[in-house]
């Protein structure tokens, strides 16, 4: 029987993979096994944290808008703010609150007192 020579298959992929993997550190970037571990756990931690992200930025978010209503007034909060903002349909999101009390805390005052009224 003739000998089989192995094509460039295999290499191509391990090196689509070294690719990836080129500014790990030490070992993890440099055996083929780590390197396939080591992809799948970049990947899991990647796939985990676009989730986690948006939950820190809408905590964030929600901080910082709190933050400024309570500085207005003592007795008015965030949730009162909210539910005010969708009793009036006014469609601002928490990103866009959050914005107007870092840039200009003033406008974020005169739109809660608007909405009391």
């Amino acid at each position: 029987m003739t000998r089989v020579k192995r094509g460039y298959i295999a290499r191509r992929r391990r090196t689509k993979i070294r690719l990836f993997a080129s500014s790990f550190r030490g070992a993890h970037s440099r055996l083929t096994r780590t390197i396939t571990q080591q992809k799948m756990r970049a990947l899991v931690s990647a796939y985990r944290d676009r989730g986690r992200q948006k939950r820190d930025f809408r905590r964030l978010w929600i901080t910082r808008i709190n933050a400024v209503t309570r500085e207005n007034e003592v007795s008015y909060s965030y949730s009162r703010l909210i539910h005010n903002l969708y009793k009036r349909q006014l469609l601002l999101n928490r990103k866009i609150l959050a914005q107007i009390a870092i840039l200009n805390k003033n406008c974020l005052h005169i739109i809660s007192k608007k909405i009391i009224k």
